[in-house]
């Protein structure tokens, strides 16, 4: 395949993940001892053996007719994506979601249509169940009208029910909605969806880790929650019944450190079973108005900022101990002098525990702030 040097590192980027039976971790695996995706193809059998969890039947995969068709699949791929205005995002491209990075079991690669910053400043996922009400609907419009002054990016499932209903809101108060899919791009399910799709790939975007073709079968609709999940800053559950994907999306946005809000109901209406037993389980602040959100997301604070962050001082570790010197020096290396705790933890090799004490304290003594969706900056 003839191309420039970037459009020859995504076709071997986008073949690696092609290729069965080798997954995100092992992509990854691959990656740090091959340096680039070309590389990882030309590395021969003997390498191979040395890198930690490549065994035979990997090999094999990377070496044998599994190869080419990956690569013959990558070339067709990238050709679909030009002429249909598709990025394809590998997960070292700048472009890729930086939220999503942070989760542990995040996607390599990404499929993206539309114009929609995925990082932008205030993400916000909306999720419920297929079988809304009167109730959820007016619950969803109601929120996406108290969020107007923080133009967040809103992400749901284009799901029946809450899903669409969250979309075709925000694209009435004119706020960007991302649709995360189960199909690849080329399929848009339920089909019944497709003039809201549209709408949604010209101010917004359709989003999906699936290859062109993909169809909406069943397992991969989890998968596709915690995409949900590791895009927002807080997912707010509208309508959810005992069991069910909401459910699933708000466990895992839980189990990656994000915010989870839930809007009662009435006691024994199906509708709301799942949001009033996660607000009773403590696994859910609970939505009654915009400042509930404002106030978790620290939104609030965002809104009165007198504008960027002057140059921070210079700061002496004698000042601090070295646990909250090392977050210190972390901020003041970032761009823009800030940073998502998450990735703050991971910098400084701290505990996230241990972070969220320190940033406390540092807080109170006016060297950070915080900021909007889990992040913190030095002031």
């Amino acid at each position: 395949m003839s191309t420039s040097p970037a459009t020859d590192d995504l076709y071997h980027e986008l073949a690696l993940t092609l290729l069965p039976g080798i997954g995100p971790q092992l992509t990854r695996q691959l990656m740090s001892y091959g340096s680039s995706a070309k590389n990882v193809f030309l590395l021969p059998p003997g390498k191979l053996r040395r890198i930690p969890g490549v065994g035979e039947a990997t090999i094999k995969i990377l070496t044998g007719p599994e190869r080419g068709k990956a690569l013959a699949h990558a070339e067709t791929s990238l050709r679909k994506a030009e002429k249909d205005g598709v990025q394809i995002l590998f997960y070292t491209s700048k472009q890729f979601p930086s939220r999503l990075k942070l989760i542990p079991d995040a996607p390599v690669l990404l499929y993206y249509q539309g114009p929609a910053d995925l990082n932008a400043p205030k993400t916000l996922a909306l999720v419920g169940t297929r079988q809304a009400t009167e109730y959820g609907r007016e619950q969803t419009e109601r929120l996406l009208k108290g969020v107007l002054p923080h133009q967040p990016l809103i992400i749901s499932g284009l799901a029946y029910g809450i899903d669409i209903m969250a979309h075709r809101a925000a694209l009435q108060e004119g706020l960007a909605t991302v649709g995360v899919m189960a199909t690849g791009l080329d399929i848009i399910y339920p089909a019944a969806h497709r003039k809201t799709a549209e709408k949604m790939r010209e101010t917004g975007g359709l989003l999906t880790e699936f290859p062109f073709g993909t169809q909406p079968d069943r397992y991969n609709f989890p998968q596709r929650n915690r995409i949900i999940a590791g895009l927002a800053d807080g997912t707010v559950v509208i309508e959810a019944a005992a069991k069910g994907g909401a459910l699933i999306t708000a466990e895992l946005a839980l189990s990656y450190d994000r915010d989870v809000l839930a809007v009662p109901g009435p006691l024994g209406a199906p509708s709301s079973e799942g949001c009033n037993a996660l607000i009773k389980a403590n696994k859910a602040a609970l939505y009654q108005e915009p400042q509930d959100l404002e106030q978790l997301l620290n939104w609030d604070a965002a809104l009165h900022l007198p504008g960027k962050f002057q140059p921070a001082p210079s700061y002496s570790a004698d000042d601090f101990t070295s646990e909250e010197f090392a977050l210190v020096s972390v901020l003041a290396t970032a761009p823009s002098r800030e940073l998502h705790m998450d990735e703050l933890a991971w910098k400084a090799q701290q505990p996230i525990h241990a972070v969220a004490s320190l940033l406390l304290g540092l807080e109170f003594r006016g060297v950070v702030r915080a900021l909007p969706g889990k992040k913190f900056g030095l002031l």
